[in-house]
């Protein structure tokens, strides 16, 4: 009985150190997790800063060319907090910003899906033309580009509505490819949409920057 008693008293400690040294274990695989978490979410952002500045930057340069016709230039500038805020109040609202829209292109080219708002883009710009013979050739390059079978953007529509395109475009018209826009945009609307408002890059749009306190001359 003795024996065993001093056996146990001799193992105590090195049993507390043993519990010791795995907590210490766990506070460091703990801090490393978190420096990970950190070093993986400024690797995403600066990801998204890089594509966005990509789309920014083209976008710019289009409206460039059109303000040496129309003698205007546009600048885009990152949105304050408030403004950001307003694109998750509706999907329309993000589309309708020109740096909110380059954003969520940019999100979209992470995930492998850029080819729903450029078909989305195209439609837009084909309602808007109005020569017939630009209509119909405009018309085409949409088919060719996203819509026909293992065409380079190819979009994500049933086998009907393909077929009511091909018959459709070749009198073209600007409802040619109103279903497969509104298939398109809803597509976005429920799946990307909100995955882009709970984007880190979205989330640190919305942050409002620190305050910083101004010294004042005494």
């Amino acid at each position: 009985a003795m024996q065993s008693a001093v056996l146990l008293a001799l193992q105590l400690p090195g049993a507390r150190m043993e519990r010791g040294g795995r907590r210490r274990g766990d506070d460091d695989d703990r801090e490393r997790e978190k420096k990970e978490k950190g070093r993986v979410k400024r690797t995403i952002i600066k990801d998204w800063k890089t594509r966005l500045s990509y789309f920014l930057q083209n976008s710019s340069n289009s409206a460039k060319m059109k303000g040496k016709k129309g003698g205007k230039q546009h600048t885009y500038f990152r949105p304050s907090p408030e403004e950001a805020q307003l694109w998750s109040e509706a999907f329309d609202e993000l589309l309708a910003s020109k740096y909110g829209l380059a954003a969520f292109r940019a999100f979209l080219k992470s995930e492998y899906c850029e080819e729903n708002i450029e078909f989305w883009l195209a439609c837009e710009d084909f309602k808007k033309t109005k020569s017939p013979q630009k209509l119909t050739s405009k018309a085409k390059k949409i088919y060719n580009d996203f819509i026909e079978k293992e065409a380079p953007k190819e979009i994500n529509i049933d086998f009907h509505t393909k077929n009511m395109i091909a018959q459709n475009i070749q009198e073209a018209t600007h409802s040619c490819f109103s279903a497969a826009q509104k298939r398109v945009y809803s597509l976005m609307e429920n799946n990307s949409y909100p995955r882009f408002l709970e984007s880190e890059f979205y989330q640190e749009l919305c942050k409002k920057p620190p305050i910083t306190r101004v010294a004042q001359a005494t």
